[in-house]
């Protein structure tokens, strides 16, 4: 069985090539409106049309929204432009793009073989795949923050620290899926990646229990938007908890009590 696993996955590889500072002020202005009976802090802005003495002090909830949305855009250009960059993926280790956990023992045995190099060449094709769909989705990300609502922008605020990240997830996943699986797919092609892939993989789910998914776009496709999310929510958690710079006028107008 082993040898079988070991012979399909060599066949496989063996052919393959700032936005900061913005919600530790909201943090704290909600955390005053339920301490309060008076409407106060942020959310009370929001509430009352923009009137309370803390940031945000005359706003209407537009601009407050405005502000909100100016941070996710920032937040996502960051991103996109991170893992587009050369080693975006590959260099990060906790979303660099590896074997299917069902195939983890056989490159042990490769690499324990000495054929580490095979493995590495097939993972660096996956990771270069993801990075070179990454790059051009920034506007399914606009889009999205564009079309969002106040209530949108009302609940994120009052969310958990990921409640950005989880709204871009849900409006986002189907059009970033639709729009990275076709150059991830002919980027793995280039290197008959994915046809290698398919045929091990399909003799391998003849004898395993836990089956790997024989389409290896649709695997990068999902591993790169897994990990495209998680430092989505990276950049949310440093946004909300760390005080640092608003970046553009309207964060500073919003967010700076200015």
């Amino acid at each position: 069985m082993k040898k079988i696993i070991v012979c399909a996955l060599v066949a496989f590889v063996s052919y393959t090539a700032t936005a900061q500072g913005i919600f530790n002020k909201i943090n704290k202005a909600i955390k005053k409106d339920s301490t309060t009976t008076s409407g106060g802090g942020l959310l009370g802005a929001i509430k009352n049309g923009g009137s309370s003495g803390t940031s945000g002090a005359g706003l209407s909830n537009a601009d407050i929204v405005s502000g909100l949305k100016d941070a996710l855009r920032v937040a996502t250009d960051s991103t996109t432009k991170s893992l587009s960059a050369v080693g975006g993926y590959l260099k990060n280790e906790a979303i660099k793009i590896v074997m299917p956990a069902e195939a983890v023992k056989v490159e042990k045995t490769l690499r324990g073989i000495g054929a580490g190099a095979l493995v590495d060449k097939a993972i660096l094709s996956m990771n270069t795949a993801a990075e070179n769909a990454a790059g051009d989705v920034g506007g399914i990300f606009l889009t999205a923050i564009k079309q969002m609502t106040v209530t949108d922008g009302i609940n994120i605020l009052r969310g958990g620290d990921h409640a950005a990240t989880d709204f871009l997830k849900r409006t986002t996943t189907a059009t970033l899926t639709e729009k990275m699986r076709p150059v991830i797919e002919s980027s793995l092609k280039k290197v008959n990646a994915d046809k290698y892939w398919n045929d091990a993989f399909s003799k391998y789910n003849l004898f395993a229990q836990q089956k790997v998914n024989t389409d290896l776009t649709a695997y990068v496709t999902g591993k790169a938007l897994e990990g495209m999310f998680y430092k989505i929510s990276l950049e949310e958690t440093k946004i909300r908890k760390d005080p640092a710079a608003q970046v553009t006028d309207i964060l500073k107008k919003v967010f700076g009590g200015k």
